[in-house]
């Protein structure tokens, strides 16, 4: 049994008329008769009741027309979830996130990836991103947002963008207050890094940023978080991070003087992405309004 012989016996019970259901079909009439009645021998019951003027259904007909009605829209709903797989509207996707920084972008593209694709399932996992690298390399994820100190030569990277760097202190700590906290202000400070070996990337982009300011702060271990880490709540020390979407309580966020910002990427493995992944990083190129920019990262994950 063959699918268009449903869709010929569905026809014909709806039109009630070899003549109309052929040319509905768009196919000879003998040739439809034929097909009916090899599909009546293969079932082994009469499905049609055939008279001068039109023809009925039988009690098996009747019985027939409703589960073929059936089998052929679970057909068509196969076939558009085949399409919708192939074209990117369905499917699934994990992505990491490196908890160590805020990425304000990270939650618009979401946002947007959701609304667009909302038949994709999207898994969003958190942790170090030295974590979440190895993750992505042996398959269990499809997709990084890490800063753009993670990189290794095998995976590919889109540059979405950057997001400023901020102090962030207890309320009670000497150096809150309103407006922007001057680098020099940071010398002598203590300053809370990861301290983890999987947070390497994100503690070495803080290293980097208090270089290029001229000052030598004192590092703490603070966590995945480093702002949320118990010496920076009690007002001992500071966390230098990205922007929060909103100020954590009984913390003061200040912006650096000067600015200074945190380049971040979407890293992918080299190959082929599948569709619905393809799709994401389509959406991401646009959420950053260019095309998109793929490169070989030049050196791995110290």
């Amino acid at each position: 049994m063959e699918l268009r012989h449903l869709r010929y016996f569905v026809a014909i019970a709806e039109e009630r008329s070899f003549t109309r259901a052929a040319e509905r079909l768009w196919v000879a009439q003998p040739g439809l008769s034929v097909q009916i009645r090899r599909l009546e021998t293969e079932l082994g019951v009469q499905l049609f009741d055939r008279r001068t003027r039109g023809v009925d259904l039988t009690e098996a007909g009747i019985l027939f027309l409703e589960r073929a009605r059936a089998a052929l829209a679970a057909a068509e709903l196969a076939g558009a979830t085949g399409r919708d797989l192939e074209s990117g509207v369905a499917g699934s996707l994990k992505l990491g996130i490196a908890t160590c920084a805020h990425w304000g972008q990270t939650l618009r593209l979401l946002e947007r990836f959701a609304r667009e694709r909302s038949g994709v399932e999207l898994t969003a996992l958190e942790g170090y991103g030295g974590t979440l690298w190895r993750e992505l390399r042996n398959g269990r994820l499809d997709v990084l947002l890490a800063p753009a100190a993670f990189s290794s030569p095998d995976l590919r990277r889109l540059e979405l963008g950057s997001e400023p760097w901020v102090a962030l202190m207890a309320t009670s700590h000497a150096l809150a207050g309103p407006g922007p906290l001057a680098a020099e202000d940071l010398h002598g400070e203590r300053v809370a890094v990861t301290g983890h070996r999987d947070g390497a990337g994100f503690d070495r982009a803080i290293s980097e940023l208090l270089e290029g300011l001229a000052v030598t702060p004192e590092l703490v271990p603070g966590g995945p978080r480093p702002e949320q880490h118990g010496s920076v709540t009690a007002g001992d020390a500071i966390a230098l991070s990205t922007a929060p979407p909103s100020v954590p309580p009984g913390l003061v966020v200040r912006p650096l003087e000067p600015a200074r910002t945190l380049a971040f990427n979407l890293l992918t493995r080299d190959e082929t992405p599948s569709a619905a992944l393809g799709e994401f990083l389509r959406i991401a190129a646009r959420s950053v309004e260019r095309g998109p920019r793929f490169a070989r990262p030049l050196a791995a994950v110290a």
